[in-house]
């Protein structure tokens, strides 16, 4: 039943979101988009190694990518991208998979276990994780050492 998705806590969560606006200066920025519903969530991120340092983001969703951006937003500060991949991977299987929520910190995931009933707000649950996962590995790429060579081979031509 759709009451059991818009639950209280999905609302209240929803309506408090932390964390919005953009960063001045991220380290790179990432923008999920559902085709089928029109919900777009942008994060812009910061790292130093592979830890998270800053975060904010821009929601136009539905209360569903509302109440998943707000949990995200709690608790992305001092992850890890190791953790924050597994996260992706975690939602994605409670949701399409009947996988386990995750635990933890990211124990309030589990308030949107009910969406999986729901195959057409999947896309829009997911939206945050996949931003962040995208951004991570914008960070990653600049900082991998064929990038650096090629940074360098650039700065040397001209």
């Amino acid at each position: 039943m759709l009451n059991d998705i818009y639950n209280q806590r999905i609302i209240e969560l929803a309506g408090n979101i932390p964390r919005l606006g953009r960063l001045a200066a991220p380290d790179a920025s990432a923008t999920a988009h559902s085709k089928l519903c029109g919900s777009t969530v942008k994060v812009d991120l910061k790292m130093e190694g592979d830890v998270v340092t800053d975060f904010a983001h821009e929601v136009k969703a539905c209360a569903l990518g509302q109440a998943s951006s707000s949990i995200m937003a709690r608790h992305v500060v001092g992850s890890k991208s190791s953790e924050l991949r597994e996260l992706r991977e975690t939602v994605r299987k409670m949701l399409k998979e009947n996988g386990a929520p995750p635990e933890g910190k990211w124990a309030d995931v589990a308030l949107l276990e009910p969406v999986r009933d729901y195959k057409a707000r999947h896309a829009s649950t997911l939206l945050t994780f996949d931003a962040v996962v995208d951004a991570i590995s914008q960070i990653e790429a600049k900082a991998s050492p064929a990038s650096q060579a090629t940074e360098k081979a650039g700065s040397a031509a001209t």
